[in-house]
């Protein structure tokens, strides 16, 4: 099938790296605008327009899909569908009705879990055993077209968003092109989503990044992976903001600490939770690169008594 392709950051690579090697004709894709970025604020084109423009693809990177410019073009263009990846923008219904076929998103989650743009972040941090990926037809709703088809992944007790991110990407890809290759021969149709397990994924804000001592370790734990690497999890330390890598529980004959308390020595950091304490892995003080915790505690000479987060 003619395909146009519609995403912007890293994660969406996999995805168009398969499509180009597949047997359908990848026209275009369309992208996002450069964003300014950086100390410099320079312009930096998206990760798929760099991709794209090296494969010699053309590139469309419109404001915002309503544009009628853009509409034009790609009715020009006649795709017979367009596959989506993480492009970035809400599609209006002019848009939608313009391929054949409709637009067909790659979404990391097994729906109707986790709707939203913050699938793999919020499954980590409820504590999802499994999640997956979905391929299904935009409509006006918030992914709740129907489903042509999923896939599965475990979800690993050290995995950060980025790690489980990374592995549902490049999954993802084949039953992406998969999903195509049914439709085009027609051994695939979409079937609606169920009414039941619906749950919400709203992109994680800042002040949800911020680690509340006083939960359990294990909450403490999901949710620093859950943040890694986007938004970033982080504490505060001496009224300054301290950014926390992932972490680890430590096992229960340790000393308990109350809350948010520092123990320090030369090899490791430890911090009270609710239920115990947990072993700071990396930490990235104001300004500077992460560092490993020990380094950091006899950097500052953790005083006895202090706390995170006060």
């Amino acid at each position: 099938m003619r395909v146009v392709f519609a995403g912007t950051p890293d994660v969406a690579l996999p995805s168009l790296r398969a499509l180009v090697a597949s047997a359908h004709d990848v026209a275009a894709v369309v992208t996002r605008p450069d964003a300014r970025a950086g100390r410099g604020r320079t312009l930096v084109p998206s990760a798929v327009r760099v991709v794209a423009e090296e494969r010699g693809i053309e590139v469309l990177t419109p404001q915002h899909p309503r544009d009628e410019d853009f509409q034009e073009h790609l009715r020009a263009l006649a795709p017979d569908v367009c596959p989506v990846v993480a492009y970035g923008a809400l599609l209006p219904p002019s848009a939608l009705a313009i391929p054949a076929h409709g637009w067909i998103n790659l979404h990391f989650s097994l729906l109707p879990a986790w709707r939203g743009a913050a699938p793999v972040q919020r499954a980590i941090m409820a504590g999802d055993a499994v999640t997956g990926a979905s391929t299904f037809r935009i409509e006006a709703g918030l992914d709740t077209g129907p489903v042509f088809g999923t896939m599965t992944e475990s979800i690993r007790p050290t995995d950060t968003a980025g790690d489980l991110l990374d592995r549902l990407a490049q999954a993802g890809a084949g039953l992406l092109v998969a999903t195509l290759d049914g439709i085009e021969d027609g051994s695939l149709h979409p079937r609606p989503q169920p009414g039941d397990g619906v749950s919400l994924a709203p992109k994680l804000t800042p002040a949800e990044a911020e680690v509340v001592w006083t939960r359990p370790a294990f909450a403490i734990d999901r949710q620093v992976r859950g943040c890694t690497p986007e938004p970033g999890a982080w504490t505060t330390f001496r009224g300054q903001r301290l950014g926390l890598g992932p972490l680890s529980t430590v096992a229960p004959d340790v000393a308990t600490l109350p809350p948010g308390r520092l123990l320090a020595d030369k090899k490791s950091v430890l911090v009270g939770s609710a239920s115990g304490p947990v072993l700071l892995g990396s930490v990235q003080p104001p300004g500077k690169k992460p560092m490993a915790a020990a380094d950091w505690a006899r950097g500052v000479r953790i005083d006895v008594g202090e706390e995170l987060g006060s």
